[in-house]
């Protein structure tokens, strides 16, 4: 009965998400309405041919459907990954933000970009990943007890690497005293979606893909995680294999998220919480529905951050800001995070 309610929340979800893709296209600037963005999708993948003017053609197909796909994807991404960490580190505070992967991998990117090593996604990404994980490894060392994470340590750990990554990040962009870098550095740490493209949505959406995999084929191992590292190996389950192969492959999505998007916080924090009211802790039934909320929660807030202000857009790292914040304040006050 379970599974049939889950089944049907994600189904209901990844409806919610393809309404979401084409009416968050049709707002903007332009006037455009849902006919008009189906005839222009239908045209590129060749099934009709669209009666509109090439102008629309190309805020449809190469400025918002991009976009709005980068924002899913990213929104999938973080919230699945906040789901693995609040296991795996049994915190229910843990997401890449706070863990300090996010700042990690941004300041691991922006290393990349001021000393000008390798060029395009491929270089930074690998600056991010590099970063994230090394930064979530410092963090598992310094918490680690007795080959197990110590909850509350790894918060506040994870917090104060963060603001060490931060200060370096800042550190760098006075160094390059350059006002462009800096301006184009500051907007994209902030967390922005500006200029995605197809080139960042064709190179995320394969990794996001990959490390899902990894993750849903490993849900019974989180479901063990969640009752302790003891307990997980008592049911046969590989603590040290699994937890570093999971962590890799979080960083390495974190990574990628980051080099297409920034610094976008609590996004980690709020949807996995969100998604076990509806489905309980079973990862079998959380993460084919964190994934889609994710997505969809991201889309909104996007629109909303490229919208509300117009002409002037919010880097929508501030708007998950505001709303994560209070969210974060709200579990650090409940009895389990205590301690």
């Amino acid at each position: 009965m379970r599974t049939a309610g889950t089944a049907a929340i994600t189904l209901t979800l990844t409806a919610g998400l393809l309404a979401s893709v084409v009416s968050a296209i049709t707002i903007g600037a332009a006037d455009l309405s849902i006919g008009t963005v189906w005839a222009i999708i239908g045209e590129h993948l060749g099934l009709a041919k669209a009666d509109v003017s090439v102008l629309r053609g190309h805020i449809v197909w190469n400025l918002r459907l991009p976009r709005v796909l980068a924002a899913a994807t990213v929104g999938a991404g973080l919230a699945a990954v906040g789901a693995v960490m609040q296991t795996v580190t049994r915190n229910p505070l843990a997401d890449p933000y706070l863990l300090g992967v996010s700042s990690g991998a941004a300041l691991g990117a922006v290393l990349v970009i001021v000393a000008g090593i390798g060029s395009g996604m491929v270089a930074v990404s690998g600056g991010a990943f590099a970063g994230a994980l090394a930064t979530f490894a410092v963090v598992v060392l310094l918490t680690a007890r007795r080959g197990a994470l110590a909850p509350t340590r790894v918060v506040l750990a994870g917090i104060a690497i963060a603001q060490l990554c931060a200060a370096c990040t800042s550190f760098v962009i006075i160094w390059v005293s350059d006002p462009r870098a800096t301006q184009s550095i500051t907007v994209w740490l902030s967390g922005s979606l500006a200029g995605s493209g197809w080139a960042k949505v064709c190179w995320a959406l394969p990794v996001l893909a990959i490390v899902l995999l990894l993750v849903l084929s490993h849900a019974r191992t989180l479901n063990a995680f969640a009752f302790g590292e003891e307990a997980a190996a008592a049911l046969g389950v590989d603590v040290g294999r699994s937890r570093w192969l999971l962590l890799i492959g979080t960083a390495l999505l974190t990574a990628v998220l980051v080099s297409i998007s920034g610094a976008i916080g609590f996004v980690g924090l709020i949807l996995p919480h969100a998604a076990r009211f509806l489905t309980g802790p079973d990862h079998r039934r959380l993460l084919p529905v964190v994934v889609p909320a994710g997505a969809i929660f991201l889309i909104w807030v996007d629109t909303a951050a490229r919208t509300v202000f117009e002409p002037r857009e919010l880097p929508v790292g501030v708007l998950t800001a505001v709303l994560g914040v209070p969210a974060f304040l709200l579990l650090l006050h409940r009895r389990e995070v205590r301690g």
